[in-house]
């Protein structure tokens, strides 16, 4: 990859600004130029296409980006260390690279952005999750991305792309399978990573759908999901009482019995069970 860019591999940049990766961002930094290139060519074919990348880092990954050909990427950094390595990028990308210094969840990227527009990231572990929820569930569908190529550790991965009556399954795939296909594409070792984290991570790939699978009101399943799977353990009927008084006759009416546990409730059952409560 540097010598594609021109720019010089990652370990010297990270020593000549004097970078570490600060537990405290949730950051661990890949250092490996080809590992970068292989994530970003999970996002498919960028061509003519905008990309937002969140906690870029030093640049392994906004370099693979580039180099596959993105149309442009805006790289969201909230770690302003890291703001001369990326500014060396992006002279060596003329008007491609935008980088904004600042949080991700107050940074409105519509505005720096034309579609088509793909979001590719190493995403920081400490809002990953809640980003991800919030690029799930607009109000409007859909969405302003057409692919999500998203990295996480192994266990949240997992939980993306759970099946109902696995261990995994809970809210995040009911709120990602509902209104996008979601795969894994690659897994990566802790110790691809620099400082290695305690745990494996892994790439999911998501693409948005035309339409949500079933009909469903949004703001009416995701209370239905957060209120079941909260308390996972319980039959529905106890886990969802507070929902409505007559929980037994909704839960019959969308084909789920009463003493069934949320694990084993399928997405279609769910949006039949918003339906009934909408």
């Amino acid at each position: 990859m540097s010598a594609i860019d021109g720019l010089p591999p990652l370990r010297e940049v990270i020593a000549s600004h004097e970078l570490s990766a600060k537990k405290s961002l949730g950051q661990n930094f890949l250092l490996d130029l080809n590992l970068t290139a292989k994530i970003a060519r999970q996002a498919g074919d960028l061509s003519g296409m905008d990309v937002l990348e969140i906690g870029p880092g030093p640049g392994g990954l906004t370099r693979g980006l580039l180099a596959e050909g993105a149309r442009k990427v805006l790289a969201i950094e909230k770690d302003t260390r890291c703001l001369p390595a990326l500014a060396e990028i992006a002279a060596a990308y003329p008007d491609r690279l935008e980088v904004i210094s600042g949080d991700a969840l107050q940074i409105d990227p519509l505005a720096h952005l034309t579609p088509p527009i793909a979001i590719c990231a190493n995403l920081p572990y400490n809002v990953g999750t809640e980003l991800l929820v919030r690029w799930l569930t607009p109000e409007d569908w859909p969405p302003f991305w057409q692919t999500l190529t998203l990295m996480f550790q192994r266990e949240v991965a997992e939980r993306i792309v759970a099946q109902p009556g696995s261990k995994a399954y809970g809210r995040l795939a009911v709120l990602a399978q509902w209104r996008a296909e979601a795969r894994i594409v690659l897994s990566l070792p802790p110790g691809a990573f620099t400082p290695p984290p305690k745990v494996s991570s892994a790439v999911v790939h998501l693409r948005a759908l035309p339409e949500p699978r079933f009909p469903a009101e949004r703001a009416v399943l995701e209370r239905v999901v957060a209120a079941a799977f909260n308390q996972r353990r319980k039959m529905l009927r106890a886990a969802l009482k507070g929902l409505a008084p007559d929980i037994e006759d909704r839960l019959e009416a969308a084909g789920i019995a009463p003493t069934e546990r949320a694990e084993q409730v399928s997405l279609e059952q769910f949006c039949a069970l918003a339906r009934a409560l909408a």
